[in-house]
């Protein structure tokens, strides 16, 4: 009894121990933490003041340079390129500090700080978003193939298509948070996720009948080539993103995108095809819908809807390619050249 008696006695002094050395380091992190907080609250501050004081010596070097000599020109074109580079390096300062969320990611979580700290913590964030898509991608490529081949009941087309808003739903959520944390994701390719969520809900509404009939296979068939398109993307960006982030020519939260950008030039240049063809099938889908609208037996608003719809998609994705296209060729003229 007295062995086991100091053996208790014993391990209760090691554990008393441990706690006191334990409320000692919650201690110390309190009070790193509260440095910590006032350090980032003091470098926003000085974020903001600088920048405001770089638009107010931007504004007043564009009224000096109208009268400005050749030479005092050229020292105010130098100053007006280190203000640009000054601009890109407080968007990374930025990226490490806590920031209000943006109105759409207030709507959704509310003021949640959802900025990540450490650069761990970025990437694998991020990686986790490429991997959502890669499996959703998946699945929805085999709940399209099954609706078309398989399962022809409307239930099934519903599930298919709650699937549909709810991925393009949580896409829009995930590139906001990526976005308050640094990644470079802009223009139409956000856009892009809105839009979409949006036609989807009106497909999941659109009620079973004739017209709907009429266009379910050829939408059924565009979700598994556009599917399928969004496989071969997600692992040809990724390679090419790993390559140029190895020669340190892209930012390491750089994402995979459902589009075309100018970074994809070398090597991709081969999905061109693929995009446009899906590009012009989300026309053909708008023709087709504003032919049915107009059809005798079409009684639902979303017909017109959906054709508007599908119309934007075309309409901002064959633009935005487009002009990444020509705006590449450009610049390999300019450097052809060039001597």
């Amino acid at each position: 009894m007295s062995g086991q008696r100091e053996r208790c006695e014993r391990e209760w002094h090691e554990l008393e121990g441990e706690f006191q050395e334990l409320q000692e380091t919650h201690r110390i992190y309190r009070q790193k933490l509260e440095e910590l907080t006032a350090l980032q609250t003091l470098c926003s501050s000085s974020i903001s003041k600088h920048k405001t004081r770089l638009k107010d010596l931007k504004r007043t070097l564009q009224r000096y340079k109208r009268r400005a000599s050749l030479e005092e020109a050229e020292l105010v074109q130098q100053i007006d390129v280190t203000i640009k580079e000054r601009q890109n390096i407080f968007f990374d300062m930025e990226a490490y500090l806590p920031k209000k969320n943006g109105l759409y990611l207030n709507l959704v979580l509310g003021n949640v700080s959802v900025t990540l700290l450490s650069n761990q913590a970025k990437f694998a964030y991020k990686d986790e978003y490429e991997k959502f898509k890669l499996y959703l991608t998946i699945i929805l490529l085999l709940g399209a193939v099954a609706c078309q081949f398989v399962l022809h009941y409307r239930v099934t087309d519903e599930v298919f298509n709650f699937l549909l808003v709810w991925y393009y739903c949580t896409l829009t959520i995930r590139e906001s948070i990526l976005i308050s944390n640094g990644s470079r994701i802009k223009g139409w390719w956000v856009s892009h996720h809105y839009v979409s969520t949006f036609l989807s809900g009106v497909m999941l509404t659109w009620p079973n009948g004739l017209i709907y009939q009429k266009f379910r296979s050829q939408f059924l068939a565009f979700s598994i080539f556009q599917s399928c398109v969004q496989f071969l993307q997600y692992y040809y960006q990724r390679g090419c993103l790993y390559r140029l982030r190895a020669l340190g020519e892209r930012n390491h939260l750089d994402l995979t995108v459902e589009g075309f950008q100018s970074w994809m030039w070398r090597g991709l240049t081969f999905l061109l095809p693929f995009l446009f063809f899906g590009h012009f099938w989300q026309l053909y889908n708008a023709v087709t819908l504003f032919k049915l609208s107009s059809h005798e037996e079409c009684r639902e608003w979303q017909v017109f809807v959906l054709a508007i719809t599908f119309l934007v998609l075309f309409l901002g994705n064959f633009l935005t390619t487009l002009k990444v296209v020509h705006t590449k060729l450009q610049k390999n003229r300019n450097k052809a050249k060039t001597p």
